[in-house]
């Protein structure tokens, strides 16, 4: 399976997708038109290791609600992606079995290796 959770309002998404080979190839879910389903994070947990991996700490409610100064577990991390599409960093990619996730240099390489 090759697909790709993104936001289609996100600049960052789509200068991604823009530069990525073969794009025909993936799946594309926008996570707010439909959101991921908890059988989906569970996957991507399973391939990551980790909800923490996957949750993104540089959105704007992680801020407004203060969740820095909490002592969040992975249970928390859970919650709160699941609550909004906000919380999960994006993009994140499946490929062939493997994830990316998140839009840093070295990922973005990876994904275009993966897909090339």
């Amino acid at each position: 399976m090759r697909k790709i959770y993104y936001l289609a309002s996100c600049d960052t998404c789509r200068k991604i997708i823009k530069s990525l080979p073969n794009t025909n190839s993936l799946v594309f879910q926008d996570i707010r038109q439909d959101p991921i389903t908890p059988e989906q994070l569970e996957e991507m947990y399973q391939l990551s290791g980790s909800y923490e991996a996957l949750f993104s700490k540089k959105a704007q409610l992680y801020k407004s609600m203060d969740l820095k100064n909490k002592n969040l577990n992975e249970a928390d991390f859970k919650k709160y992606i699941l609550e909004h599409y906000t919380f999960l960093s994006r993009p994140v990619f499946i490929i062939d079995g493997k994830i990316y996730i998140g839009n840093s240099q070295k990922n973005i390489l990876e994904v275009t290796k993966a897909l090339s």
